[in-house]
């Protein structure tokens, strides 16, 4: 496989025009859409006679790369092939979800589901809303420039009908829920569109999206319980806020030489080698929100026991990443997909444990009464 990927890109490099040849920039950009070009080939069933390629893989990304090729730039675009913004965006409503059922049950698992759609919705959208308006910036930036609407797979009249049909969806998921929540959820639209343009004017586009990106942590309670409750809501909602800075900073990390070029802003640049300080702040504060929400609402020791998983977890994280690696960064970031789920783990077996308690509480009350 390497070998038909050096061929494609050796191929692909004698085939560019010169002016691309011109600095390390036109050449970093040529390799990158030689990359993804020989990327989009893969999928070619190989010749008579040819060895055969890989065993079928079920990974987002070869699921997209088996899609008919022309949805392959669509689902691209939601990012369908990188499903771990997804998982960002749903793992606070499954807290949420989970610190609202009842004491001793699971968690509303149509909720669950109803909100999973959701996510991959709205992260589709929200990638669609960025991609449009970052379209030019996109085509400077070598990890980018192969994003469907910046190497021309899809025009801007197409992909404002995609994310006509994405919202419309979404709201469908929306109406399914009670009205304070269908509020709730409508108020959010407004940074879904506005976060992408946070990176042109602040330092702090992170925190823009950790707001953004949380939102589900009040909405998530207010669907079970028909309104939020402001003491578990909020901590929950300002512990996601700290987590979205810590994950999305390292991310930042990636494209802050490509960032810093062309005028674009992020908590990379602003922190530099502070970066380690800012993010352990950040997570001390993560916790201490936990621990609120947690006491807010009865939780118990399992859930105690994945916060402090949790804070083993980010400290690892934030001690050991090498934010002068893109490739280190990128495994640090999506190693947030398992700190969100053992959370949720902590949640759910707490809420069970309630159950527990309480009938280990009702003889002792028989007792004294006697």
């Amino acid at each position: 496989m390497l070998g038909l990927r050096g061929g494609g890109l050796a191929r692909g490099l004698r085939a560019v025009p010169p002016a691309w040849r011109r600095g390390p920039r036109g050449l970093s950009l040529a390799l990158a859409r030689t990359a993804g070009a020989s990327g989009a080939r893969d999928w070619r069933a190989p010749a008579p006679g040819a060895p055969r390629g890989r065993a079928l893989s079920l990974s987002a990304a070869a699921v997209v790369n088996s899609a008919p090729r022309p949805l392959q730039p669509y689902l691209r675009l939601m990012r369908l092939d990188k499903p771990i913004g997804t998982w960002l965006l749903y793992l606070p409503c499954t807290w949420s979800i989970g610190l609202a059922a009842e004491p001793g049950c699971f968690p509303d698992w149509y909720m669950l589901s109803l909100f999973g759609t959701g996510a991959i919705l709205m992260r589709g959208a929200g990638c669609t809303i960025n991609d449009m308006w970052d379209r030019d910036f996109d085509k400077k930036v070598m990890r980018t420039a192969n994003r469907p609407i910046a190497a021309g797979d899809i025009s801007t009249f197409q992909s404002f009908v995609f994310l006509g049909g994405q919202l419309t969806l979404a709201l469908g998921v929306l109406l399914c829920l009670n009205y304070y929540s269908i509020a709730m959820g409508a108020a959010s639209l407004l940074l879904v569109v506005t976060y992408p343009l946070m990176k042109r004017i602040t330092f702090w586009p992170q925190l823009a999206l950790g707001l953004t990106f949380n939102w589900g942590a009040l909405l998530g309670w207010s669907a079970i319980k028909g309104s939020c409750d402001p003491t578990v809501c909020l901590p929950l909602y300002f512990s996601g806020v700290m987590w979205t800075l810590i994950y999305d900073t390292i991310y930042a990390h990636q494209d802050k030489k490509d960032d810093a070029l062309i005028g674009l802003k992020s908590t990379a640049l602003l922190f530099r080698e502070n970066t380690k300080k800012w993010l352990s702040g950040f997570g001390i504060t993560m916790l201490g929100a936990l621990s609120l929400a947690g006491a807010n609402c009865g939780q118990t020791l399992p859930y105690y026991a994945a916060v402090t998983a949790v804070g083993a977890h980010l400290a690892r994280q934030i001690y050991t990443v090498d934010i002068h690696r893109p490739e280190d960064c990128w495994d640090k970031f999506t190693s947030n997909r398992t700190l969100g789920i053992l959370l949720f783990l902590g949640i759910v077996l707490g809420n069970l444990w309630k159950e527990k308690m309480e009938e280990t509480k009702q003889p002792e009350d028989v007792r004294v009464e006697n």
